[in-house]
């Protein structure tokens, strides 16, 4: 963890005060977003207290205040006290006036990109397996953040928990507890005739996520096809053993350019065939800036004789998001086969670095804005689905 986010977390509360400092750390870490807080308004149906930073303050205080939030071990602390400051950043960008009211869509998915790019940039979050822990786990507070006040919404809201519960798998500091606890500062950090009845279906959440197994830590599978049958809506009940007629594997790659996909699969997987969108990209005379129809078509293609034959590959590309990648499973699967998600990320001035000593080097501000777009692969979006550092 870099020194600058040590000192931002050394001013979080602890005990025996527990008071939030919030002069010092707007100066050391949120002068940033403070001012954008303060200018984006919300519905008074919902926050009658005003601005997002109000509310913000709000929230941090009422979790100071709760005692399951003091007895966290330190680093959960942190994680969760740092989610609680940026849980509406996405706010900022996302509010908009309807119908006479301040509303504010996808503002947690949006939030969580932000607040990825800036612990990933601005304070080194990337490249160790600490340092991605401690990122994700705040990440993921704050994208699912307004899930346990509206779980009952959920059309199958065991199944939506234990999904979710399953990133703890990759992130192990998160879990359902931590997320209830940060909606509950929420709901009651704010002014609202309906705070009771949100704070009941926050409880009830709890009890489900209690109930089925994953509250503190993921649901247990028997199998890893089991796991992803039922993460995957293909399996009704969890306790079921699902019958696996994969005949192999495909690895499917994941991260900024500069990671190291290529050196990885050299190390790593270098007896499987590899489809690189980079390597049909000089082939074919085309340039990342341009049109890349005919490259993935051309991949596709390549892909599709491999599976034919029921030969398993690597797909190298950077599929920076959920929807990207998801094209390219569902092809895979419908030929029976098992997709292996690989997502790899080094340290930020290392995968600059690195992308100089490219033969094509992929322009900074290329990679900055992919950076703004990255969302690291969920538990699950595959039957395997794996983090590495390097």
């Amino acid at each position: 963890m870099e020194d600058l986010l040590e000192q931002l977390v050394a001013l979080f509360p602890t005990e025996p005060e527990w008071k939030v400092d919030w002069d010092k750390i707007i100066k050391r870490g949120l002068l940033t977003w403070v001012m954008a807080m303060q200018q984006t308004q919300q519905t008074p149906i919902w926050h009658r207290e005003g601005d997002v930073w109000t509310h913000t303050q709000m929230v941090c205080e009422e979790l100071a205040n709760m005692q399951v939030f003091r007895k966290l071990p330190i680093k959960q602390r942190q994680e969760v006290f740092l989610a609680a400051l940026l849980h509406d950043i996405g706010k900022i960008p996302c509010t908009r006036m309807e119908a006479g009211e301040w509303t504010s869509p996808n503002h947690a998915i949006v939030g969580s990109r932000m607040a990825r790019e800036w612990l990933w940039k601005q304070y080194g979050l990337s490249g160790s397996k600490e340092a991605s822990t401690f990122r994700e786990t705040v990440c993921w507070l704050i994208r699912y953040h307004a899930l346990p006040p509206h779980i009952v919404m959920q059309k199958n809201p065991e199944q939506r928990l234990i999904k979710v519960a399953a990133n703890g798998e990759l992130a192990e500091d998160f879990s359902l507890e931590l997320l209830c606890m940060l909606s509950a500062a929420d709901v009651l950090g704010r002014i609202t005739d309906r705070k009771q009845e949100s704070l009941e279906v926050i409880e009830l959440c709890k009890e489900i996520a209690k109930d089925t197994g994953c509250l503190k830590t993921p649901l247990f599978f028997t199998t890893e096809a089991s796991k992803y049958a039922y993460l995957s809506g293909r399996m009704a009940q969890p306790e079921l053993e699902w019958y696996d007629n994969t005949w192999g594997e495909i690895i499917l790659l994941s991260g900024l350019p500069g990671t190291g996909k290529d050196t990885w699969i050299q190390k790593y997987q270098k007896e499987y065939p590899m489809i690189s969108l980079d390597e049909l990209r000089k082939q074919m005379h085309i340039s990342p800036k341009e049109a890349q129809g005919t490259v993935i078509q051309a991949a596709k293609e390549q892909a599709m004789q491999y599976l034919r034959k029921k030969q398993s590959f690597v797909w190298n590309a950077t599929n920076l998001t959920a929807k990207i990648r998801e094209k390219q499973i569902q092809l895979f699967e419908r030929y029976q086969a098992s997709v292996r998600v690989i997502f790899l990320e080094t340290e930020w001035k290392e995968n600059l670095c690195r992308n100089q000593q490219r033969i094509k080097e992929v322009p900074k501000q290329v990679i900055c804005d992919m950076l703004q777009n990255l969302v690291p692969p969920e538990r699950g979006e595959a039957q395997y689905v794996e983090w590495h550092c390097v």
